[in-house]
């Protein structure tokens, strides 16, 4: 298993996980397509979050049950909380994992538009 640590532009925010990254999920809804998401999905307690007091801000929209989470101070969305099928839930935005090679990932696309 791979561990994979990330972080906000500034490093205020800090994340890290164990797994293998197969395929991301890009969705085109209108959060998802202005924010360049490029996401993973794992059980909440699989995501290692570590910040300083305060530098975590969240934004809900739409149904008001994702819990998108972001850097006060770049303001780059590193990961987000929710459920799916009543089980607690981590997204994991990619593009905030400098190591991972995002080119050699094979993209899940999501019309999250129509929904």
């Amino acid at each position: 298993m791979t561990t994979y640590e990330g972080s906000c532009h500034c490093g205020a925010v800090k994340i890290s996980f164990e797994g293998e990254i197969d395929t991301a999920m890009v969705c085109n809804c209108s959060h998802c397509r202005r924010k360049g998401y490029m996401l993973t999905f794992m059980p909440a307690d699989a995501l290692k979050v570590e910040s300083a007091d305060g530098a975590l801000s969240s934004y809900k929209f739409h149904k008001k049950v994702i819990d998108h989470t972001f850097c006060k101070t770049c303001g780059c969305a590193t990961h987000g909380w929710g459920e799916m099928n009543g089980n607690k839930m981590a997204a994991v935005n990619l593009r905030c994992i400098p190591a991972l090679d995002i080119d050699a990932i094979a993209i899940q696309k999501v019309d999250g538009a129509s929904f």
